[in-house]
């Protein structure tokens, strides 16, 4: 009995440790690091009028993803591509500057997005643009890196709702926590 005992005593912390240390050393897929909605600034969207998609990225902590135009030309860009349905033009892209950062595995520094960044498409309805609901479905492609190497670039699919209505119809601005933020630069 004093054996079981002793046996269980030594066993007993390492059993409780386990579960920690496997959530610890637990290592996120590249389609897992940035967390992604995109937001459309008015509702509904007259025929005629122009509007924005936000696309919303929450980029976890302890990676950082290259800057849409990064420091360096071997670098994978941040981008953002829409799959416009007859009707809605693109007419810019709108990417923040990003942050100059050093990272062990780069002798120069890198231009980089962290934490919560927002990319803008400008767009517009045209006059006959079709009424109704509309999906836009764009890509966000992105190479996530910690501080230690790079993950594989991915695609990962983002998509945004909105209302096409008549030209004139009455349309309110949405979502201004999202659009009051300054934007960055055209891409």
């Amino acid at each position: 009995m004093r054996a079981a005992a002793f046996f269980a005593a030594l066993i007993a912390p390492a059993l409780l440790a386990a579960p920690r240390a496997t959530a610890q050393t637990e290592t996120l897929r590249p389609n897992e690091i940035v967390q992604s909605s995109a937001y459309v600034s008015l509702a509904p969207v007259p025929r005629g009028r122009a509007f924005q998609i936000a696309v919303a990225a929450q980029i976890h902590a302890g990676y950082h993803i290259n800057a849409h135009k990064p420091t360096l030309d071997y670098l994978i860009p941040t981008d953002v591509t829409p799959a416009l349905p007859q009707g809605i033009t693109l007419s810019e892209s709108v990417y923040p500057e990003g942050q100059m950062m050093k990272f062990a595995f780069s002798k120069t520094q890198l231009k980089v997005y962290e934490g919560d960044v927002i990319f803008r498409l400008h767009l517009r309805a045209a006059a006959d643009a079709a009424l109704g609901p509309q999906d836009i479905t764009l890509q966000l492609e992105y190479q996530a890196c910690n501080d230690r190497s790079c993950l594989p670039p991915v695609k990962v699919p983002v998509t945004a709702h909105l209302e096409i209505a008549p030209a004139g119809a009455a349309a309110s601005p949405v979502h201004p926590e999202i659009f009051k933020v300054p934007t960055g630069h055209s891409g």
